[in-house]
């Protein structure tokens, strides 16, 4: 049995989207990210209260570049992951912690922007700061696929679902308009069948309650 702990609309529905990719069937325990679930019992699974957690065998592992990583090597037949000594394998690699460095400046703009008990706490300069940041990642992003579908230059890989999760959250912080690269590549993973399997298993998102969150006037 595989069981997913996952909250809808967060860093696990990559590993969600992972396990349709891979064929595997598996049950998803859902939590809601503000009702303290993450806290208590679910730190045995995960240490740091957070999602995605998977039961597998008799074994946990949390961290979704970790799960990635594991599943990939796990069930190789798929061909989502690099073997170590072939050619894409370093490039593989980075890409799944470059998805984590992206993820980890959504994570801020998450907290200032939606998750502050008190707005008032937000700092515009933090804000602003790490919105350029995201923002120059998604550039640099659109340059590493120049000329490629995925990616890897050989084709889809468990990367594009680390990565791509990114590309549907940081919009509500950077607007993806002028990155056109960026766009038809996020139109292409949603094309995929087993993004709409995920999605549907997905769970409606809770987080946002606006389409944009711009950054706040300095001062204000």
């Amino acid at each position: 049995m595989i069981r997913l702990h996952h909250v809808a609309f967060s860093r696990s529905f990559r590993v969600l989207w992972l396990l349709e990719e891979l064929g595997l069937e598996y049950e998803v325990i859902h939590y809601d990210i503000r009702d303290g679930s993450l806290r208590g019992a679910f730190q045995e699974l995960s240490p740091a209260g957070r999602v995605p957690a998977l039961e597998t065998g008799d074994q946990v592992l949390f961290e979704s570049g970790a799960i990635h990583e594991y599943l990939t090597e796990t069930y190789p037949r798929a061909g989502l992951g690099r073997a170590a000594g072939t050619i894409q394998r370093a490039r593989f690699l980075e890409m799944l912690h470059f998805a984590e460095t992206m993820a980890g400046c959504i994570e801020q703009l998450n907290m200032q922007h939606v998750f502050l008990r008190d707005p008032a706490q937000a700092s515009a300069m933090v804000i602003k700061l790490v919105t350029a940041r995201l923002a120059g990642t998604l550039k640099a992003l659109e340059r590493l696929l120049e000329g490629q579908a995925f990616l890897l230059a050989d084709g889809f890989s468990a990367a594009d679902t680390m990565m791509g999760f990114n590309l549907f959250a940081a919009p509500y912080f950077v607007p993806l308009d002028g990155l056109a690269g960026l766009l038809a590549y996020r139109a292409r993973l949603e094309a995929r069948p087993a993004y709409g399997r995920a999605r549907a298993r997905d769970g409606a998102q809770k987080f946002y309650d606006r389409a944009f969150y711009p950054v706040p006037e300095l001062g204000a």
